[in-house]
């Protein structure tokens, strides 16, 4: 997907669908709004798809691109306009990387709709994200070696620690944090979702 672009969605005249004719556009999010004007950029998406001015439901999305792998099955066809620029403008200068936060969308908690996964993205340092830890093996071991917590521990234990049993270890861990194993490695939630979106604020 081109760079700037966070995704794509098929936006299609719900009337004219209904009547069996497909006058539909892709549109990119963030918007390029000429002389930062969000309205004026809106209506002229929706003059292009014959809609005169925005009302509720005169429009529908069909289809949604994206390269974040997870984001799109949390779009729906019936989002606003301005929620989804702004949702795209919120993944633009999220303080995480774009790997934990695909695990966060994979974690699957604050994923039902389009205000959820804002307060999502700014609550990103609620989650644990450790990369590339793929297993309760890699889990035990980068809790017991990595995290500096029981380096004296292990310093005593000599050729002991030959015999830490790191993959029980692991997997006690990810039962008592409710962790899972994503496409880019280990997930947990250490704090509530704090911040709680209001869509009708725009």
């Amino acid at each position: 997907m081109d760079k700037g672009i966070v995704f794509r969605a098929y936006i299609e005249n719900l009337g004219l669908y209904n009547s069996g004719i497909d006058c539909g556009k892709w549109i990119s999010f963030p918007l390029k709004c000429s002389n930062g004007n969000l309205k004026n950029e809106i209506r002229k998406i929706l003059s292009e798809i014959q809609i005169d001015e925005m009302g509720k439901h005169e429009y529908f999305f069909a289809d949604f691109d994206s390269a974040i792998v997870g984001l799109t099955r949390c779009l729906y066809e019936y989002d606003n306009i301005t929620l989804l620029n702004y949702l795209a403008n919120e993944i633009v200068k999220m303080d995480c990387s774009i790997e934990k936060f695909e695990s966060m969308l994979e974690y699957g908690t604050s994923t039902y709709s389009t205000s959820e996964l804002i307060s999502l993205i700014r609550s990103s340092d609620s989650f644990l994200f450790l990369d590339n830890v793929n297993s309760d093996y890699d889990l035990g071991y980068e809790y017991a070696e990595n995290s500096g917590l029981f380096t004296e521990s292990l310093n005593d234990l000599g050729t002991l620690r030959n015999y830490i049993d790191y993959e029980g270890y692991g997997r006690d861990i990810r039962l008592r944090e409710g962790g899972m194993y994503t496409l880019h490695g280990y997930i947990s939630m250490t704090d509530d979702i704090k911040t709680s979106f209001d869509a009708a604020s725009l």
